[in-house]
């Protein structure tokens, strides 16, 4: 496998996968100007397929299919909870040591955005996610997220609705943080769509403000 193209900061790829780093500002959807398409163009290839997706405005790891047949082995893996994500994200507010969010979460499309609510009705889905607090300072937490499941803007909505807004959040709270979004896919791990052998990449978020404050943003 060859490892480290410069212009798309791809992480690994061989001739089924291909892991990148996704910048912020860029769709992971097939459409101009989204990862695929970028990576068609560096890499010179047609086939190139989105597995799972980021939020527009999220950076970090990406994983992307090279053939119909594996998009569609990774896709399986990912409703059947054998694909893991794991995200890294900085909150306003000391958050618990560890915990569960369990709500229920409904996306009103006209508006593009997620809401908790309490009560169910169609469109009403359960949205859960594990997490644990790796260092707290000056009124900040970082934590680690697993998603159980994969809802629009579930990360951000949730934790903004139990008063741990991201910092950096424009969507779902305001707050006055001169900086992106502190959300960072950290790590994926999946079976190899064509070997079967397991596979786990992590990657670090950037060195910039806000994950400059935790030690543990370098650690995990």
């Amino acid at each position: 496998p060859a490892r480290g193209d410069d212009e798309m900061n791809v992480i690994y790829k061989d001739g089924a996968v291909i892991l990148a780093i996704k910048p912020a500002g860029v769709l992971s959807t097939d459409e101009p100007g989204g990862m695929p398409e970028l990576l068609r163009a560096e890499l010179n290839t047609d086939e190139i397929r989105t597995v799972h997706r980021l939020d527009r405005v999220v950076s970090g790891l990406m994983l992307l299919a090279r053939s119909s047949a594996c998009a569609s082995e990774l896709s399986r893996q990912i409703r059947e909870g054998e694909f893991h994500k794991e995200y890294l994200a900085v909150v306003h507010g000391v958050t618990a040591a560890s915990g569960e969010l369990r709500d229920l979460m409904y996306r009103d499309k006209a508006r593009r955005m997620s809401f908790v609510t309490d009560t169910p009705a169609v469109g009403v889905q359960e949205a859960r996610l594990e997490y644990d607090t790796l260092e707290s300072t000056a009124g900040l937490s970082l934590v680690r997220v697993r998603l159980i499941t994969g809802r629009t803007h579930q990360i951000r909505c949730q934790f903004a609705s139990h008063g741990w807004p991201l910092v950096g959040e424009r969507k779902y709270d305001v707050n006055d943080d001169n900086c992106p979004i502190a959300l960072w896919s950290h790590r994926l791990r999946f079976a190899h769509p064509v070997t079967g052998e397991q596979m786990d990449f992590a990657v670090q978020p950037p060195e910039t403000y806000p994950w400059t404050l935790f030690a543990a943003a370098r650690e995990n």
